[in-house]
């Protein structure tokens, strides 16, 4: 019954678009509502599993309209449990996403664009450059497209794969607010967590919104020079703005950002890094969450030892500041954002700059 990705996706209309629909298509107005709650509060993916509805009826629908849903085009699954997924949509554009299964929880990290413009030298997504950004239907998608795979309903969903989402802010707003809706995934707003490099328009546009949405920032380094060469698409979005805008932030939504900081051997887990991002953090509300660095081949950034990790983890709780140590998912599969296409589309990870002395 499935017709080709070609014809408009029947999810892009409005519920008065598809009611005009179902009138023009002579059923009666009680079908529209069966409609709508097919396609907006059970995020169906197919006109079959639209059981309620005459095969008639669907077959009218299905000549007309489609589910441009993502494929499945590789999957591979950790000993931990998480499956990462390489999805591609009906243009043939690629993205990556992953499921990470906790007891009776089911997180889901999603990417917001295909490729990426920020060129963070520790990531595999930058290396070639940003492709397109997704609308907020693909982003979705992707979650559906876990939670179908697991059987399993979704608890939570980190905006952190692929993709800077605040150069894509409109569709990424779009689809928090899809999934946090209760008559639809019914995802709670503190659930949904949205990652940043540091992008300042969209920290401040996020400040504004009502839900309360998490907001998580990429800082990796509180030294300017090393952030710069570790996130040179963010150079100009300088560490005292950055302060000076999270303070904003919290002062507006009460809400208590988290910092990323992914440790690199021999960049930033050196001392005065360490001290560094202790009087950036210091007497502020956040949480820091360290993490091991993926490690990418051929990169010359390699992670730093646990031993240091957790030195800095003492140093920050001393000085006052919340902070995590962010077990890696899937460490045994191509888990870094990017790994897994760049294994279906180019032989090697090509040149990336080098900041180790």
């Amino acid at each position: 019954m499935q017709r080709s990705t070609t014809y408009q996706d029947i999810r892009t209309l409005s519920q008065k678009e598809l009611e005009e629909l179902t009138h023009e298509l002579g059923q009666p107005s009680f079908r529209s509502k069966q409609l709508i709650s097919w396609l907006f509060e059970k995020n169906v993916c197919s006109f079959d599993e639209m059981t309620n509805l005459p095969k008639s009826f669907r077959n009218q629908l299905a000549e007309r309209f489609s589910f441009n849903v993502p494929t499945e085009k590789a999957q591979q699954v950790s000993r931990d449990g998480s499956r990462k997924y390489l999805l591609e949509f009906s243009d043939g554009t690629s993205v990556e996403t992953v499921g990470m299964p906790n007891r009776n929880r089911l997180a889901v990290c999603i990417s917001t664009q295909a490729g990426c413009a920020m060129g963070c030298a520790f990531c595999a997504t930058g290396l070639h450059g940003l492709a397109r950004s997704l609308a907020a239907r693909e982003m979705v998608d992707q979650v559906l497209h876990v939670k179908k795979d697991f059987n399993e309903r979704v608890t939570s969903v980190v905006f952190m794969g692929q993709g800077e989402p605040f150069a894509n802010f409109d569709e990424t707003l779009a689809a928090l607010r899809i999934l946090n809706d209760p008559q639809g995934l019914g995802i709670g707003a503190r659930h949904l967590t949205v990652s940043t490099c540091g992008l300042i328009p969209g920290i401040r546009k996020f400040a504004t919104i009502e839900e309360q949405f998490t907001l998580s920032v990429s800082l990796h380094s509180a030294v300017q020079s090393t952030r710069n060469l570790l996130m040179p698409g963010v150079k100009r979005f300088t560490l005292l703005r950055l302060y000076e805008t999270l303070q904003d932030y919290t002062e507006k939504t009460g809400r208590r950002p988290s910092y990323e900081y992914a440790m690199i051997d021999g960049v930033n887990d050196t001392t005065p890094e360490m001290n560094a991002l202790i009087d950036f953090c210091q007497g502020t509300l956040c949480h820091v969450n360290l993490i091991q660095l993926n490690d990418i081949a051929d990169s010359p950034l390699k992670p730093s030892p646990l031993e240091k990790v957790k030195l800095l983890q003492r140093r920050l709780k001393m000085h006052g500041v919340e902070t995590t140590i962010r077990n890696s998912r899937g460490s045994d599969i191509d888990a870094a954002c990017g790994q897994l296409k760049q294994r279906f589309s180019v032989p090697n990870l090509g040149y990336l700059p080098s900041i180790v002395s």
